[in-house]
């Protein structure tokens, strides 16, 4: 960005010449983010285990900016997959500018019946987290060119659970899963005061409660209750504060931990 002359909120916030992989982009949340990348004017490369699913999910990304979005096979949970994964994105995009870390292999037990092996696959999430960040960090770093990455946390990493939400209804909110987002909000702070000198931004946003038409009536009206603006999010309600994060928009911004949580964190 120039020194002379102030950039405006449109350049600010404008993502075009930009190649961005977001894994988990056709997930519930995964998708209005990808979105907005593309709407933003990036080009997006969305990482999933199956190929033609990624292919597919890129397809339907808008591209006004006359991007070419593409679909790469890469699995968060193993190491070889994620390099496969990265190369291909550089061969076929020819670069990589961001990594939005958003996929997540998920375990439904909770503290009363998890086993040792699901909660160490759990936490192997995060493990693949820090190697695609640092896949990109490498990248930009050969390239001498600033690099972007946003870790996808939770207000569950940051508070406490809300057992009466669950109680009676399902399993308790998953240890494993809390364990797994604090880990990934330290790891932001950790990977970016390292980074900082390499022109590498690090963040992590955390949703709160973003429940899909799937989850049970029943605890969706219990986390209102909780929540101080007596809703749940959307999910368009987390590409403002994405965008944020990825873009010169953020540019003085590295080692945050960013809660789109309706309120929740305030209590």
């Amino acid at each position: 960005m120039s020194t002379d002359k102030a950039p405006t909120i449109n350049e600010l916030f404008d993502l075009r010449g930009k190649n961005a992989i977001i894994t988990g982009a056709s997930g519930y949340l995964g998708g209005a983010m990808a979105n907005a990348l593309a709407e933003a004017g990036a080009t997006v490369i969305v990482g999933s285990r199956d190929r033609e699913r990624a292919e597919a999910t890129a397809a339907e990304l808008p591209a006004d900016h006359n991007q070419t979005h593409l679909g790469v096979a890469l699995d968060n949970l193993d190491e070889a997959s994620i390099d496969s994964g990265f190369d291909d994105a550089v061969l076929r995009g020819g670069k990589v500018d961001i990594v939005i870390n958003n996929g997540h292999a998920a375990d439904g037990h909770d503290l009363t019946n998890v086993s040792g092996e699901d909660f160490n696959q759990q936490l192997a999430n995060a493990t693949g987290y820090f190697l695609l960040a640092r896949r990109l960090r490498d990248h930009t770093v050969q390239r001498e060119v600033a690099g972007t990455v946003l870790m996808i946390g939770s207000m569950y990493g940051a508070v406490g659970s809300y057992p009466e939400a669950y109680e009676g209804i399902g399993p308790a909110s998953p240890v494993h899963y809390h364990t797994l987002k604090g880990g990934i909000i330290q790891m932001t702070r950790h990977l970016a005061v390292y980074w900082a000198k390499d022109n590498v931004r690090v963040n992590c946003l955390s949703p709160g409660p973003f429940p899909s038409e799937k989850a049970p009536q029943e605890m969706v009206e219990r986390l209102k209750t909780k929540s101080p603006m007596g809703r749940m999010g959307l999910p368009h309600e987390l590409k403002g504060a994405m965008l944020l994060l990825v873009s010169d928009a953020g540019s003085y911004m590295t080692g945050q931990n960013i809660l789109v949580d309706g309120g929740w964190g305030a209590w």
